[in-house]
């Protein structure tokens, strides 16, 4: 089982979080922020992976932290988890409508950090959600974890559906890529022999 743990405290979030990719998709989350916890948990739900997280934040001041934290911590659980990588697929890639949106994501766990963000999300706000921190949580994400990744809005105009279609497909690609190919269970998918 390709498990990992990460706890990380500092003097604005004190986070424990906890992932299984080869998970059922299964999640317990109290991020401290009602619309992350939303997103996680279908994150967990539609990437099958199981993930557990809680952390006490400066929410007070407002969900930057948090929301920027748990990103790094996420993004720190995948690259630990998925060791040398040896038999995984790499890429993976999922196309989401979701209403009137339509979000497509592709990734890479190429060792290279990368965010291809192209969303135009109307509302500032997501009740006390700032929607711009949905950028910050996925540069958090491939900062630490080492991977690329894109997502790009073909279509919507709800920010909710938008943010929700996102996390949605890139759980779905990120399942894809962390997937054990059949018959190469212990080949690393690069010519350069490492990622």
């Amino acid at each position: 089982m390709r498990i990992s743990e990460i706890k990380r405290k500092t003097a604005e979030t004190d986070i424990v979080l906890k992932l299984n990719i080869d998970g059922r998709g299964s999640s317990v989350i109290d991020s401290g922020c009602g619309f992350l916890d939303h997103m996680l948990t279908l994150f967990a739900r539609h990437g099958r992976f199981d993930l557990e997280v809680t952390c006490k934040g400066d929410t007070q001041v407002d969900d930057h932290h948090t929301v920027e934290d748990i990103g790094i911590c996420l993004g720190m659980a995948f690259k630990e988890a998925l060791g040398d990588k040896k038999g995984i697929c790499r890429y993976g890639w999922s196309a989401i409508p979701m209403d009137e949106t339509f979000v497509l994501s592709a990734v890479d766990f190429s060792g290279r950090d990368l965010l291809g963000y192209a969303e135009s999300i109307p509302a500032e706000k997501i009740g006390s959600f700032d929607t711009e921190l949905a950028e910050e949580f996925w540069l958090s994400f491939v900062r630490n974890c080492g991977c690329t990744l894109h997502l790009k809005q073909l279509a919507g105009t709800n920010s909710h559906h938008i943010i929700e279609a996102s996390f949605k497909a890139a759980a779905r690609a990120l399942s894809a890529a962390a997937k054990i190919e059949t018959g190469f269970e212990d080949e690393i998918p690069s010519t350069k022999g490492v990622l």
